[in-house]
């Protein structure tokens, strides 16, 4: 079984497979207004059925190279996650993003999580540049982008229709070369 080891604290990351479908519900029920504060996870998976058909849509993203999805766990129970929402490796881009319930906030999860993947994503795949879009108002995710070395590329204005309101995103992003110094640095 794929599992990585983020840290001292006994934090895992493991792929998130159509068989943690009720896991999965469980976990995004514990969170769901914090989830859904910024982004539709929560309101895409409602029970059993569609927790099992969104992991499937992501399994089926991984078999095609264009997607993944992966699992926090801490002390045995899924906490959050990160994911490639879209990998294009033909192109060399992808576009990472997060979750978390609110147990799990301030550890450093996510920016040990995303630094695993984005790794995996520049070295193994070949990925030239990963992106992060993030409400604006999503100051915790943006903090996250800050600590992973990205750069700030602009706002797209009003272009998230979310729970009957139009909200601004920003785009950071960062390149291999960059990604590359930037591990040396730390």
């Amino acid at each position: 079984m794929f599992t990585i080891c983020l840290g001292d604290d006994g934090a895992e990351l493991r792929r998130l497979e159509p068989w943690h479908a009720e896991e999965f519900l469980a976990h995004i029920n514990r969170g769901r207004e914090h989830i859904g504060q910024h982004i539709g996870m929560p309101d895409a998976v409602t029970d059993l059925v569609t927790s099992h058909s969104y992991l499937q849509a992501y399994a089926e993203k991984a078999a095609a190279d264009a997607g993944r999805i992966y699992g926090i766990w801490t002390e045995g129970k899924l906490v959050g996650g990160v994911l490639f929402r879209t990998m294009d490796v033909m192109l060399g881009t992808a576009e990472a993003g997060c979750w978390l319930e609110p147990s799990a906030v301030g550890k450093g999860l996510v920016t040990r999580a995303a630094r695993v993947i984005i790794d995996w994503a520049v070295e193994e795949r070949g990925i030239h540049r990963v992106e992060w879009v993030v409400a604006t108002a999503n100051e915790a995710s943006i903090a996250v982008a800050r600590r992973l070395g990205m750069t700030k590329e602009g706002v797209l204005r009003e272009v998230y229709p979310y729970r009957g309101k139009r909200h601004d995103m920003e785009v950071w992003s960062v390149l291999a070369p960059e990604w590359r110094a930037g591990k040396q640095a730390r």
